[in-house]
């Protein structure tokens, strides 16, 4: 992935189309070529004249944005969290989507007891977000699941989550489908979250964790 200025709009690990009926083709042209593609040219503009943080990554520009001057922390912070969200969103939705198995079925069972649970928890945190953002399933600094939610284009990873997966709940990732029924959308989007991804992102937020966790004995 490419993580450093310049940033480019990555590609579809799918066709526009291969998320039918759940999330329809044109919406995913829309939010994908025209939403995120200005959040790319937005960070891009805004790191142009910035060689200091264009050393930085994705995620660093992210988690870190309140330490750059004050010229350049809004639009940096805006943008570089509508690239991340939007690259983690589109990669935590597939087509032919299969249930979560392994340790991160076991944490579901423990922390919500099943997928039911976690579903219906993280419908309600969604719809709990007033205006624009983001519902997350995260693991906490002490490795347990958890969901959180974040205004706009923030994001939960200075609270120090780690994101297995994210539901977008802007309007122009479901109104052209759904208009102004959110709950509709959230039914939908749970039939094609990329379980596979979040299984192994699952385990990289846990290895991450037990390394910290080791460096400070």
């Amino acid at each position: 992935m490419n993580d450093l200025y310049p940033f480019i709009n990555l590609p579809l690990p799918y066709a526009y189309d291969a998320l039918e009926p759940y999330i329809d083709e044109k919406t995913m042209h829309l939010h994908h070529d025209r939403h995120l593609q200005t959040y790319v040219d937005n960070l891009n503009a805004a790191l142009k004249d910035h060689p200091e943080a264009q050393r930085m990554s994705l995620q660093q520009l992210v988690t870190y944005s309140g330490r750059l001057p004050r010229s350049m922390r809004a639009a940096v912070h805006n943008n570089a969290g509508g690239v991340y969200n939007h690259r983690l969103y589109f990669d935590s939705i597939t087509p032919g989507t299969h249930l979560p198995s392994g340790e991160l079925e076991r944490a579901i069972v423990m922390e919500f007891g099943g997928l039911s649970g976690l579903n219906e928890k993280l419908k309600a945190a969604a719809l709990s977000v007033f205006g624009s953002g983001y519902a997350w399933l995260c693991v906490t600094p002490a490795g347990k699941l958890a969901i959180a939610t974040s205004p706009n284009q923030d994001t939960p990873l200075a609270r120090g989550c780690c994101p297995i997966l994210l539901v977008d709940v802007w309007e122009h990732a479901y109104y052209l489908k759904h208009y102004n029924l959110r709950a509709a959308y959230l039914d939908d989007f749970a039939h094609v979250i990329d379980w596979d991804k979040a299984e192994t992102r699952f385990a990289e937020c846990r290895m991450s964790r037990q390394r910290i966790a080791r460096r400070r004995l």
